[in-house]
């Protein structure tokens, strides 16, 4: 029974050192695979409870488990949506095949990095056919809040690289100087004329013409100026008049000391809060900055010259999407020829008690499991979840040098194992001769 159990013990340290080596094998194999986690063998003895003074080998198992919470060193790429998990979290995956039947019933997967690229119908996709997936923001570019402990609200990111953008504009904020001597008696009372750019609905360039008409007082200066504000895509047609006056105290001089509505006027009422006055041009309502009272922001009224010194708006005219970035937050960015950008998707990380009991799939990618606990949907960098890095991949945590140590090691244990059994056999091949 002994001799027998030195013999099991021998058989079962070869096939413990043979598991060994073929995790050894995998991982070197894989040592230039982005994002690959090791394996890594553990031997475990068995023990026969024994008695009489004889003892019982109960021999070895090995056990095999990947270190998934391991992280690889991250390398620079030239591929804006090369992406990479600095620190804790994985990214949000599906396969393209089950994408690409859209019966919205996709499963996620879990990875750490990927090199995604815009496939024939715009799909953020890896060569290894991975569809990545991210929360759909809405159309300027909020993402409203979805469930954090289900992959429901995931969908794979696609993007329309001939789509074409244009955005309306609803603010004007203007900052002119009026000539103040313009406001003197006997002065010609000339219109200082504006005209402003803004984009209508369809993205269409249209403009408000603003004219500035002195009142031009039989003594004195009156320090009052009439604004009119009339819109080209109504045919010149008045969208808002308004009294300007200003103050000409030392310490407040040239800045407007009141806003009044011509009678009759079609635009609203100015707010002193905001500085602005609202005037409904073609598209819509347009809110005009003017800036506040006593405040040298926005129109002044000082000197002898007329000067737009600043003249800002929002609104873009219709533009071609030129380029897609992901940033640190997970926020994925689409960039338009025109210089604006707006927000497209939302890539959460994904983070579980126990990385290490997902189960692992090809491709480096890994399915949540009752081992690795239930998982929850962070914005990247807050909680404990790290940032995504775009233009870098994950190396392997692959050490070449340490994996052909143990594989020199392991190779010494199954030759020893080997021996064992050499000498149990030579040991019953003498207790067979003693018959003879």
């Amino acid at each position: 029974m002994t001799i027998s159990s030195s013999l099991n013990a021998g058989v079962a340290g070869l096939q413990a050192n043979a598991t060994r080596l073929a995790s050894i094998s995998d991982n070197i194999a894989n040592s230039s695979t982005f994002g690959y986690k090791r394996v890594n063998t553990d031997f475990h003895s068995m023990v026969i409870s024994s008695s009489g003074g004889t003892y019982s080998a109960g021999g070895v198992r090995a056990t095999t488990s990947r270190l998934i919470d391991q992280s690889g060193s991250l390398v620079s790429t030239s591929n804006p949506t090369d992406l990479a998990v600095r620190g804790r979290g994985m990214l949000p995956v599906a396969q393209a095949a089950q994408v690409e039947v859209g019966n919205g019933d996709t499963q996620m997967l879990l990875t750490t990095t990927g090199s995604f690229r815009t496939d024939a119908a715009g799909y953020l996709r890896s060569d290894a056919g991975l569809i990545l997936l991210g929360w759909p923001a809405m159309p300027d570019g909020t993402v409203p809040p979805y469930p954090r402990d289900t992959s429901d609200g995931l969908e794979p990111v696609q993007i329309n690289v001939n789509q074409f953008s244009g955005e309306p504009t609803t603010e004007i904020s203007l900052g002119v100087n009026l000539p103040a001597t313009e406001t003197d008696a006997g002065s010609l009372g000339e219109a200082q004329n504006l005209a402003v750019e803004y984009f209508d609905n369809l993205g269409t360039s249209e403009s408000v013409n603003i004219s500035f008409s002195p009142n031009v007082p039989a003594t004195g200066s009156s320090n009052e100026w009439t604004m009119t504000l009339t819109d080209s895509a109504l045919d010149g047609a008045v969208i808002g008049e308004y009294t300007l006056a200003f103050d000409d105290s030392r310490t407040s001089g040239g800045t407007m000391m009141s806003v009044v509505d011509v009678p009759g006027s079609p635009g609203g009422t100015y707010d002193p809060i905001t500085g602005a006055v609202i005037v409904n041009v073609d598209g819509g309502p347009l809110a005009i900055n003017i800036g506040q009272l006593g405040d040298s922001d926005g129109i002044t009224q000082l000197s002898d010259s007329f000067a737009p010194v600043s003249i800002s708006k929002d609104g873009s005219p219709v533009g071609n999407m030129t380029s897609v970035e992901v940033d640190a937050n997970g926020y994925v960015t689409a960039f338009f020829d025109t210089g604006i950008n707006r927000t497209v998707y939302q890539i959460p990380l994904v983070d579980l008690p126990n990385p290490n009991g997902m189960v692992s799939l090809d491709q480096q990618t890994y399915l949540p499991s009752p081992d690795s606990g239930n998982y929850f949907l962070w914005d990247a960098g807050d909680g404990p979840t790290g940032d995504v890095v775009s233009y870098a991949r994950e190396e392997s945590t692959v050490d070449v040098a340490g994996e052909l140590t143990s594989m020199i090691q392991t190779q010494r244990a199954y030759s020893s194992n080997a021996k064992v059994i050499q000498t149990v056999d030579e040991m019953l091949q003498e207790t067979t001769n003693i018959k003879r």
